[in-house]
């Protein structure tokens, strides 16, 4: 096991145990303390909208002066973030724990990109990203336990407390990125002339793989985020809502100790079908009925689905560039992708309450078969090049 793989992948899952301890916890701040229905998700957006103002700075700061000052200052602006959060629910500030949410999330952008440094690190790089989602396996049982158990045992006004543990998961990745050795672009490389920005993003292979990115990270969001509402509302408490969350982060995660191998005998379109599949499965579970089962069976479907769409999609998007012209390419990636995924958690609490569970579930079938249809197609024309070569 490549050691920086593996430390890269150690942050990695400390960095998304906060995030879903957040998930957990943070529709239902929202939910208690908001002006209206319709602002119950905006701390969750304000974090996404954190995360995807971050996308393009930080690949560009990260090209100035390398990943390991780059990640480490994302990690202090999300340790900021965590203690105004702390202070903001101490004093039932609705608006301020939105800033302090606004925050996290920019460490959470600096941090998306642990998978591409992954990549560069490995000469396996299919393996290296599943070896950064697999870190996810850990998030999935300690984020929402945290939650609940620092709930049960420390309790304070608004899940505050909570904070301080993911003040500290913030902390240990910060210590744990200072061992690893990044593989910087070298002063050589950095000079080559890169390709015109809309050559890289027009090709149809970087096309396909942030479409099905944005899809598929943009659909299990509002989902997700929406399904601790849709409990809540029909009589579920927090720990069943953490249990949820739990086993969907799990099949987020687990999957991917052997997804690089699915990718590498099956090809990346096929995966990406097969996650699409599984995602069309969550929704109509979901559709089947609102008890704890049909809750905990869709949401596990709707994880390995977007482990399938988006671990193929980062593979395919990293063969599209050179590594001097990482910096803008993954920035671009990352944009396209977290911005819908910022608007689908925005959106969230406010379609789970106007327009109801069961109807959401039936608007995300769609999107699912358009990708479908864009991933068929691009096989197709693929294949044709292929014989005509």
């Amino acid at each position: 096991m490549n050691k920086n793989v593996l430390l890269l992948a150690i942050c990695q899952g400390l960095i998304t145990t906060g995030n879903i301890l957040l998930v957990t916890i943070a529709a239902l701040v929202g939910q208690a303390l908001s002006p209206s229905e319709g602002f119950t998700t905006f701390p969750v957006a304000t974090q996404m909208l954190g995360l995807l103002l971050t996308t393009i700075p930080a690949s560009l700061i990260m090209a100035k002066v390398g990943r390991r000052v780059g990640f480490s200052l994302g990690n202090l602006i999300g340790i900021c973030g965590t203690i105004l959060g702390f202070y903001a629910l101490t004093l039932s500030e609705f608006w301020l724990f939105s800033f302090a949410t606004f925050l996290i999330g920019i460490g959470i952008g600096f941090a998306t990109l642990y998978r591409f440094a992954a990549i560069e690190a490995s000469d396996n790089p299919a393996t290296a990203i599943s070896t950064i989602m697999a870190s996810g396996v850990v998030a999935a049982v300690l984020g929402p336990n945290i939650a609940v158990w620092v709930n049960e045992h420390y309790v304070s006004i608004n899940y505050a407390n909570v904070f301080i543990a993911l003040s500290a998961l913030y902390c240990l990745a910060l210590a744990l990125l200072q061992a690893v050795t990044f593989n910087e672009v070298s002063h050589k490389t950095s000079q080559q002339t890169p390709r015109p920005l809309k050559q890289i993003v027009s090709q149809p292979k970087f096309i396909t793989a942030v479409l099905v990115a944005m899809t598929s990270y943009t659909t299990m969001n509002l989902l997700m985020t929406a399904t601790p509402l849709a409990m809540h509302r029909h009589g579920f408490d927090l720990s069943d809502s953490a249990l949820v969350i739990e086993w969907h982060v799990l099949g987020m995660f687990v999957p991917s100790f052997f997804t690089a191998k699915l990718i590498t005998r099956f090809g990346q379109t096929h995966v990406m079908t097969a996650g699409i599949f599984a995602v069309l499965g969550c929704c109509v579970v979901n559709l089947l009925g609102v008890t704890h089962w049909h809750f905990l069976l869709a949401l596990c479907l709707l994880g390995v689905g977007w482990n399938f769409m988006f671990i193929s999609a980062t593979h395919m998007v990293s063969e599209t560039y050179q590594d001097h012209e990482r910096a803008k390419a993954q920035a671009s990636n990352e944009f396209l992708v977290f911005s819908m995924v910022a608007m689908s958690s925005l959106a969230a609490g406010w379609l789970e309450s106007v327009i109801g569970w069961q109807t959401l579930n039936f608007a995300a079938m769609p999107v699912m078969i358009f990708t479908l249809l864009a991933v068929s197609f691009y096989r197709l024309t693929q294949k044709r090049v292929s014989i005509l070569t």
